[in-house]
């Protein structure tokens, strides 16, 4: 996920136009979490509003915040996870080893699916709304106390290390929201630092080459961290590891050469994996989530937890570890007869990666109907191609509830223009209900193009707005 946890947190908050504007805020104590929720939103939100590019990068809000906090995040062992594409799998993945492996974990992934608590997770389990009111307060109570005022990502950053602290985990799996260097969760030095692979994603604020990616993402290496790359690419590879040094690394493990997946065939649920480590080698390990890459996924993070360990883990740990995984709205099984998928891919490389898992996994017998709704910055045409291979032959164009969506139109047009049947509604959900009529009992219905379409159709899907026979996880 691949995700699109986007806050180039580094840009300068200070700047005078309109979107940017300061507002003030509204303290505790608040009435309940809705309030808090809207003092938090009350902040510049880059998720929704990216600019095209880091004006003044800095770290200098964050490290305040955590200044004022105390620095709760510095006792915590930690695993910092970014990348191009499956960064929450690989986060997801590694968080489970380590319950299995008897720790406490702490968890912060972004974006959500359906509410902003799913970011913070201990043990796998949501943060409460008593404990997240608990949190946001302590926070807007010493805003004041910092010189800049801090974006929505950095503030939702500071409280999920701060409940972290509070919660007295054992260690922390932190995902990067974006690039690496600037990010908000660079204030972490991170034990392990895993760098999942690299491809064209947030070319006008990363890059705008895979090189110049490759070195912002590296910037979340420490001195003493142990490195992690599922990169194969030897060039590429080549920036991590000379930043590594530069910085004093402990090593680097890469995939391919200390670390893989072999045998990684199709199981009933999920992957069916042999993976291999510096430690040792693991033989017919079910991993539950579909798509050839989630076995690469995995070793990423098979690699990863032996790293933070110093150890090879038990055969038994490594089975019950990733039997436990479950990663919404990554191919996710949502209904059957149709099949319905919703998968979050959201650039050339994730949807490139649907298409061939669809072609692998979910090949059926009746029509295949994609529902696509993106967000600007993407190249609608390169994207709905790389389905091409799952025998999809009609597109149900839509729009993402997010003020940086691309219009639907663009998706039809691109469509269109490789020959594919296509249809235009406004709202995701008028899509999946038209997607719906257009498939029989034997034919397949996938929702992608980005984590905000994923996301509502997954709600209204799971809420019975679109009547489905088979419906539910």
């Amino acid at each position: 996920m691949a995700g699109e946890g986007t806050d180039p947190s580094g840009t300068d908050p200070r700047r005078t136009d309109s979107s940017l504007a300061e507002v003030p805020s509204v303290g505790p104590p608040f009435v309940d979490l809705d309030a808090a929720l809207e003092w938090l939103d009350d902040h510049i939100d880059f998720e929704s509003n990216m600019p095209s590019r880091r004006t003044w990068p800095t770290l200098d809000r964050m490290k305040s915040l955590m200044a004022v906090l105390g620095d709760p995040h510095e006792s915590i062992p930690s695993v910092h996870v970014t990348g191009t594409n499956g960064k929450g799998s690989t986060s997801a993945m590694v968080s489970a080893l380590m319950m299995a492996q008897g720790l406490s974990v702490g968890t912060y992934t972004s974006p959500n699916l359906h509410c902003v608590s799913e970011r913070l997770a201990h043990n796998g389990e949501p943060i409460d709304d008593e404990a997240f009111l608990g949190v946001l307060s302590e926070l807007a109570s010493l805003e004041a106390l910092i010189p800049e005022r801090p974006t929505r990502f950095e503030l939702l950053t500071a409280a999920a290390l701060s409940w972290f602290a509070d919660d007295a985990v054992d260690a922390m799996v932190v995902e990067v929201g974006l690039g690496g260097r600037w990010d908000s969760t660079n204030v972490l030095h991170g034990d392990v630092a895993v760098l999942t692979n690299f491809s064209y994603d947030h070319t006008d604020v990363l890059g705008p080459t895979l090189e110049g990616i490759a070195e912002d993402k590296a910037g979340i290496i420490e001195a003493g961290s142990m490195v992690v790359v599922g990169e194969t690419r030897a060039d590429l590879v080549a920036i991590v590891e000379g930043h590594a040094a530069r910085v004093g690394a402990a090593g680097v493990w890469a995939a391919d050469r200390d670390f893989g997946c072999e045998e990684n065939r199709v199981a009933v649920g999920g992957r069916l994996v042999t993976l291999w480590t510096p430690g040792g080698r693991y033989e017919d390990v079910l991993v539950p989530l579909h798509g050839a890459h989630q076995g690469r996924n995995a070793a990423c993070a098979l690699a990863a937890a032996e790293a933070f360990f110093g150890r090879p883990l038990d055969p038994e740990v490594v089975q019950e570890g990733f039997g436990i995984v479950r990663v919404p709205g990554r191919l996710e099984v949502l209904g059957r007869r149709p099949l319905l998928l919703v998968d979050g891919a959201h650039n050339v490389a994730g949807m490139t990666a649907l298409g061939l898992a669809l072609a692998e996994e979910f090949a059926v017998d009746g029509n295949s109907v994609a529902v696509i709704g993106m967000l600007s910055g993407r190249d609608p045409s390169a994207m709905v191609a790389a389905l091409a291979p799952a025998g999809v032959t009609t597109v149900v164009a839509c729009q993402p509830d997010s003020p940086r969506a691309l219009p639907a139109g663009d998706v039809a047009d691109a469509a269109r223009a490789l020959g594919l049947t296509v249809h235009v509604k406004p709202s995701v959900l008028d899509a999946l209900a038209l997607a719906r009529g257009l498939v029989n009992a034997r034919g397949l219905v996938v929702v992608t193009g980005s984590l905000y379409t994923v996301g509502t159709a997954r709600g209204e899907i799971l809420a019975g707005a679109v009547r489905w026979e088979d419906a539910g996880r």
